[in-house]
């Protein structure tokens, strides 16, 4: 017959567990990570539909409404109620002309203290980098005072909608 101790075993040791390699491995790839991680700013504007432009408008109740309209060719400055406040068409190099844009904006901006909104249209070939161009100029005025840029609000809630047809029948 095969006799059974009891008591358990007597002879068993406790197996250590060596994580010196996985401290070492941590040690190296935590600030590896921190010092390659891409430290990215996510900001966000809120952008609205432009409101229809079909409405009956009393003439007696005509409110200023910003529209800057984006073509292949020019930028327009205008009012919905008025119409055109100035055309700023591209430069020699086929850029858009953003300084003149600016300073008509700042000039609507002391007639209009008030105004906060804007409509910014565009036509169907607009590249993005120029609508981001535009909504920055008419979002922001920046201005050098004592060596320092100073940014100024001017228009910040911003409408985004298609351009209507030109004139000239394009």
């Amino acid at each position: 017959m095969i006799s059974r101790r009891r008591g358990g075993r007597h002879n068993t040791e406790t197996a250590e567990l060596n994580i010196t390699a996985f401290m070492n491995l941590m040690v190296i790839l935590v600030p590896f990570l921190l010092i390659t991680a891409v430290f990215s700013r996510l900001a966000i504007l809120e952008l609205n539909l432009p409101g229809s432009s079909t409405e009956p408008a009393d003439p007696m109740d005509q409110v200023f409404q910003l529209e800057v309209i984006v073509r292949k060719d020019k930028i327009e400055v205008g009012d919905r109620n008025q119409g055109l406040l100035g055309v700023y068409p591209n430069t020699g190099a086929g850029e858009y002309n953003y300084n003149a844009l600016s300073e008509k904006l700042s000039e609507l901006k002391k007639r209009y203290p008030a105004k906060t909104n804007a409509s910014i249209l565009l036509e169907s070939d607009i590249e993005y980098d120029t609508l981001v161009q535009v909504m920055d100029r008419v979002r922001v005025e920046q201005k050098v005072v004592d060596d320092s840029v100073v940014n100024n609000d001017l228009f910040p809630d911003i409408s985004i909608g298609d351009a209507p047809a030109s004139a000239g029948g394009a």
